[in-house]
């Protein structure tokens, strides 16, 4: 059973001012991480306290400075493939309704925008909380054009940087919601400098590839499918895979669902070193079978900033 119904409900206990502040205020010297606990089949975790969870940086134990049974508000980027393939099987059809299904569930608190792509990126709605607009925008989609995966999971990124901090002086989780049938046939933009932005970004990602039970995989396909489990794994997300165009209500239903259950864990890291390298990050939850999903690390920040 979830712990809330939206994404992000009235009343959420959220960490307190003074650390919010902080956030802004020492950039990664607080690491914040947004948790999602499963046991062995699945099920979300809920009732962990601070006490149940250990926090490692580089195999060093942090003391939990603040912690809470609630996410935060959020923002969203949710990415639709629009290229020509996704008109076969209804597939935009089925994802179009899919995503209204998810923007059904944002909270009051929750903003998200809305961005097709083929061979272009579009943005077809801006940061908003109005589902009337990102309704609208959904239904504005049509499929046409190749694959620009990652120059559209880059823009993604850019857009969420561009706008953190000014939805309200609390912290707030970002996350991408990225839905794609294939490879990539025409970015510009390198994996490798995707993979490096959202590493910088702390974005969680999301995927959701729908690959039909026994087509040919390809060494295009493969590739795309190595950086969305990078993204995904690094960033503290998922893969979603979907046979079928039919499963898209239901795994995007698991998404809201992950996104409304995740806990809230910052700490001071005790490396004080200004040296702009990537700090690991590993959990431990000791309760039962629990186990701990978070972003994989971060970057420090440097004696230029």
């Amino acid at each position: 059973m979830t712990r809330r119904a939206t994404l992000a409900g009235v009343g959420a206990v959220l960490l307190s001012a003074a650390v919010a502040a902080q956030v802004y205020r020492s950039g990664t010297d607080l690491v914040l991480l947004s948790v999602t606990v499963t046991d062995s089949a699945g099920r979300h975790v809920a009732g962990l306290t601070r006490e149940d969870f250990r926090v490692y940086e580089d195999t060093v134990l942090q003391e939990i400075t603040d912690f809470s049974g609630q996410p935060m508000p959020i923002s969203l980027s949710l990415l639709i493939d629009t290229s020509t393939s996704m008109d076969q099987d209804n597939k935009l059809a089925l994802a179009q309704q899919a995503a209204a299904g998810f923007i059904a569930k944002l909270g009051p608190k929750d903003v998200a925008q809305i961005l097709d792509f083929d061979s272009q990126t579009k943005i077809l709605a801006p940061f908003t909380g109005d589902k009337a607009v990102l309704d609208l925008a959904l239904k504005q989609m049509k499929a046409a054009g190749s694959t620009s995966l990652y120059n559209a999971i880059y823009t993604a990124l850019s857009e969420l940087r561009r706008v953190r901090g000014q939805f309200g002086s609390e912290p707030r989780r970002q996350a991408i919601v990225l839905l794609s049938d294939g490879e990539d046939t025409s970015s510009i933009v390198p994996s490798d400098d995707v993979i490096d932005l959202a590493r910088r970004s702390e974005v969680i990602v999301y995927a959701i590839a729908i690959v039909a039970k026994g087509s040919v995989s390809t060494r295009a396909w493969t590739q795309a499918e190595f950086v969305l489990r990078s993204l995904t794994r690094d960033t503290g997300g998922r893969v979603f895979i979907a046979p079928e165009p039919q499963q898209l209500a239901a795994i995007y239903g698991q998404v809201a669902e992950e996104l409304a259950n995740q806990y809230t864990v910052a700490y001071m890291s005790t490396n004080g070193k200004k040296d702009g390298t990537w700090r690991k990050i590993s959990m431990q939850v000791l309760k039962g079978d629990a186990t701990p999903r978070t972003r994989a690390g971060y970057y420090a920040a440097t004696g230029k900033q």
